[in-house]
């Protein structure tokens, strides 16, 4: 489990994309760039991971964050692993938060991809995750910059299935 409270617990940023998620408070945001709490307090002080479009940041720029590689040679890991996690996405010109399941070998899977404005409030989402025989994966977290400079992409609360 990792609230962001006090570091990325173990979430790496990628290599492979364009700019950082970084770890916020709604205090550190500007009015309008994110969420007013985080989900795990429900206090401005409380931190999650957030993304957003800037002048620094192009449409359709990536910042990705990797977990943790989870084992299939766990049994309880080979028929599912359950991810649960918070989200906000809020603002006219949202981007996309594209989840991925990644083997050890980088093939990557889509396991869910959501776009544009969702409300100015934190939601929960609920992930299985099918087995692909015995290989190692990790889950990717891919923020893509939207066109507004005030819309912005938050996670929180990122939970993985005891099983594994």
């Amino acid at each position: 489990h990792c609230n962001f409270e006090f570091d990325l617990c173990g979430w790496m940023q990628d290599e492979n994309d364009d700019f950082d998620w970084n770890i916020r408070t709604s205090s550190t945001t500007k009015m309008g760039t994110g969420p007013a709490t985080d989900h795990t307090l429900q206090e401005p002080s409380g931190h999650f991971i957030f993304i957003k479009s800037s002048f620094l940041q192009l449409p359709g720029q990536k910042a990705r964050i990797s977990s943790p590689v989870l084992s299939r040679r766990n049994k309880n890991c080979k028929v599912w692993v359950g991810v649960l996690f918070y989200y906000h996405m809020y603002g006219a010109h949202i981007g996309s938060l594209i989840v991925y399941q990644r083997t050890t070998a980088k093939h990557e899977k889509i396991i869910l991809n959501i776009t544009g404005n969702q409300g100015n409030f934190w939601q929960h989402k609920g992930l299985n995750l099918a087995g692909d025989g015995d290989e190692d994966f990790q889950i990717v977290f891919e923020g893509i910059a939207g066109k507004g400079p005030k819309d912005g992409i938050a996670l929180d609360d990122l939970t993985f299935s005891r099983d594994c």
